[in-house]
């Protein structure tokens, strides 16, 4: 009997090997994905393209979606297995027609890794008037795995991949006011919400989707340098948080934590590949392995309980359908 993780009855480490410190080489070391097909958005740059690098190393084919073509060709060149695809995240008709293409190919879909993501951004909508770090982080990729079921169903043994954060731990979905129309924005409060949107989609999918032999997962990759996330955010807000010191400079304590490349896509890596997931799905991840349930106040590591609960993950379901006007068909 398929087990699912409401309210993180899952949430327990099983003893991966792996830790904090681990790289994507350590990860895919033993795997080959010859013959496999991926999807990574937000692949061709941070931690997107380390894990788009890793999955071609081991055999697979993957598919960049990217905005920008010309630096996705630039970033991902000489990469022998890779196709480079037109999709904007923030346009629902740029990704139902770069699914549509792929639908049309008859190709399986064995990992779908929903990686990109906007962080630390004003207060800006999309065409439908939902605000951006929502409509980005979890709506489009929720549009974008329900565009792409019947291909992951084909594969008979497919996982998707929600690339999160602990940045969720910053607030939980707010039902009532999700677009922020009653409140005041506040970009991390919003980020947060998206974040918690992920972990939910990935727990709801799992426990749909199982059945037909597709897992789904969410994780915190860690607080990674070297990456874009932080392109928008201001030097007034870093400080605020304590990261940049008086001068604009990293504190040297910030920097030591932070994590390389090669060990923020590590993580999401092992949920791509990993054996030891093969019967297990729905769980949060962090530091190549199942995390636990975090503490109920402040920030720590492991997961927030409101981020497994069930009865927040069905109403963000139905919501997303909603926003989305996608009723994701599992009968295809």
């Amino acid at each position: 009997m398929i087990q699912n993780n409401y309210h993180g009855v899952l949430q327990k480490p099983i003893g991966s090997g792996l830790n904090a410190k681990s790289t994507s080489n350590d990860v895919i070391r033993d795997i080959d994905l010859t013959g496999k097909i991926a999807i990574v958005t937000g692949g061709n740059t941070g931690i997107g393209l380390e894990t788009t690098k890793t999955l071609a190393f081991a055999g697979a084919t993957v598919i960049v979606p990217a905005r920008d073509i010309e630096k996705a060709r630039r970033n991902l060149k000489g990469i022998a297995t890779v196709e480079i695809e037109k999709m904007d995240l923030i346009e629902t008709v740029s990704i139902s027609d770069f699914a549509e293409k792929f639908i049309a190919s008859q190709r399986p879909l064995h990992l779908l890794v929903n990686n990109a993501g906007i962080m630390w951004v004003p207060f800006r909508k999309d065409k439908r008037g939902i605000e951006s770090q929502l409509a980005t982080n979890h709506l489009a990729h929720f549009q974008l795995t329900a565009n792409l079921w019947p291909a992951l169903k084909k594969a008979n043994g497919a996982r998707v991949i929600n690339v999160s954060s602990q940045g969720h731990q910053f607030a939980p979905f707010d039902f009532e006011d999700p677009y922020f129309l009653y409140r005041e924005y506040n970009t991390l409060e919003a980020y947060g919400q998206s974040k918690t949107a992920s972990n939910l989609f990935a727990l709801e999918l799992d426990k749909r989707a199982s059945k037909y032999n597709v897992r789904a997962y969410s994780l915190h990759p860690g607080s990674i340098g070297g990456t874009e996330l932080a392109r928008e955010a201001s030097v007034e807000l870093l400080q605020k948080m304590g990261f940049l010191d008086t001068e604009g400079n990293i504190r040297s304590e910030v920097a030591a934590s932070l994590k390389t490349i090669p060990q923020g896509a590590a993580t999401t890596l092992w949920c791509s590949t990993s054996p030891l997931l093969n019967h297990i799905g729905g769980v949060y991840c962090e530091d190549c392995e199942i995390a636990t349930l975090a503490s109920d106040s402040g920030i720590s590591k492991g997961v927030k309980r409101y981020s497994l609960d069930q009865t927040n993950a069905k109403l963000l379901w139905t919501l997303s359908e909603e926003l989305t006007g996608i009723r994701f068909d599992f009968s295809k």
